[in-house]
């Protein structure tokens, strides 16, 4: 803070920076003496009928994108050339390893064999 104070002192607290006086009072004219003249053009031009429709037609095209990649995400079944449905891949291979998981499971469940595992398996509906 010292050093700050001994600064103040010597140089002032007052801004340096300052606008000549009447700097303001004649700029805008000036301003605009100096620029080129424009030419004024009033010619309106009617939109074309591509220009009035192209919204509605992004706007019809972005639904429609929504809506296929909607039915391609939800899609769970195949249909072939000859007309009969097939399960896609993802299903096989989530059947594939609940197999795996159950085999696991009855293999650890200590059973004598699969009559055991029926009678368990039917008892629990009784229940």
């Amino acid at each position: 803070m010292k050093e700050e104070d001994k600064l103040r002192k010597v140089l002032g607290t007052e801004n340096p920076f300052r606008v000549p006086e009447g700097y303001f009072e004649g700029f805008t004219s000036d301003l605009m003496s100096r620029l080129p003249e424009k030419e004024k053009s009033d010619v309106f031009r009617a939109p074309t009928t591509w220009e009035k429709i192209r919204p509605w037609v992004y706007m019809a095209a972005m639904f429609v994108g929504a809506a296929l990649i909607i039915r391609v995400a939800s899609s769970r079944v195949e249909v072939s050339a000859d007309g009969q449905q097939s399960v896609m891949a993802e299903e096989v291979m989530d059947t594939e390893t609940e197999m795996e998981y159950i085999d696991v499971v009855i293999d650890n469940s200590m059973l004598e064999d699969d009559y055991s595992l029926y009678v368990y398996l039917t008892d629990e509906g009784d229940e």
